[in-house]
């Protein structure tokens, strides 16, 4: 079965309580809770009392890794991981989404995959590792994270993919779902316009359907080939458009990403073979 979810990184920085009404409202069937430096995100009786009061799950918690976050559950990395892991546990989610660490992360790269793996067998929740992309500085273009910015080259158990990473990173969305193959545990659903210059393009997080990713194909693949696990709406839901009120856009946002979803998981498209690049 898959799960329709949404990121309380869509509707930052209201309250977790107020991703969790939000999500109710537009439709989804749970949420996925990144952990901020905020302390809601991160305690287990504020998070079971908005799921119980909202009638929603949290279906996955999003390990820290934004700048505001640096701080959450501590300095180490490794502890990091694993008190995201124990959240995702107590809390009945069975996955944890883990960016690749930074090269100057040495400590912490050098352990990296073996840290996942200990992890995961520890807790019995899959750490899904996000396919990110590489930086650009005027000409210059360099994959700062370790072991790599795409999960596909290296050696782990449990994937998520980002379409938006993926269109910055010049990577087609499709073709990164069908070589993950059964790696493939985790989807954040959005869009964004395929770079043809990778790492110069702003990292999107569309509404689906907005950017040049074959979204849909990538749903009626999922769809299609039996695969169970949740896609997670993570889009920029915030902007409004000529001066549309900017709680009704993030609404109509929200609902076109989960109409989207439904629709096309309802789908059954034939999937491209994947190429190489």
């Amino acid at each position: 079965m898959i799960t329709v979810g949404m990121s309380t990184s869509c509707v930052s920085p209201r309250s977790v309580d107020e991703a969790f009404r939000l999500a109710r409202t537009t439709g989804f069937d749970g949420v996925e809770v990144m952990v901020t430096g905020d302390r809601r995100t991160r305690d287990a009786r504020l998070l079971r009392a908005s799921s119980s009061r909202w009638g929603l799950p949290v279906l996955s918690v999003h390990a820290p890794v934004l700048p505001a976050a640096h701080f959450a559950f501590g300095r180490d990395q490794r502890e990091k991981l694993a008190r995201s892991a124990h959240l995702a546990a107590e809390l009945g989610a069975a996955t944890v989404v883990v960016h690749p660490p930074f090269r100057w992360q040495r400590r912490h790269a050098a352990g990296f995959l073996e840290t996942v793996r200990e992890v995961a067998a520890a807790t019995g929740v899959v750490l899904a590792v996000e396919n990110m992309f590489p930086w650009r500085l005027g000409p210059v273009r360099a994959d700062v994270y370790s072991p790599g910015h795409d999960p596909w080259t290296f050696d782990v158990d449990a994937a998520t993919l980002d379409l938006s990473h993926a269109a910055v990173a010049g990577r087609d969305a499709l073709d990164l779902a069908l070589a993950l193959g059964p790696r493939l545990r985790h989807v954040h659903l959005c869009d964004g316009v395929l770079s043809t210059r990778p790492g110069g393009l702003v990292d999107q997080h569309l509404v689906p359907g907005t950017g040049t990713q074959p979204v849909a194909e990538v749903l009626a693949h999922l769809a299609g080939s039996g695969w169970s696990g949740s896609v997670v709406a993570e889009v920029h839901a915030s902007d409004h458009r000529d001066g549309t009120d900017p709680e009704e856009a993030r609404v109509d946002s929200l609902r076109r990403t989960v109409a989207f979803a439904r629709t096309h998981l309802a789908a059954r498209h034939p999937a491209r073979r994947p190429t190489r690049a």
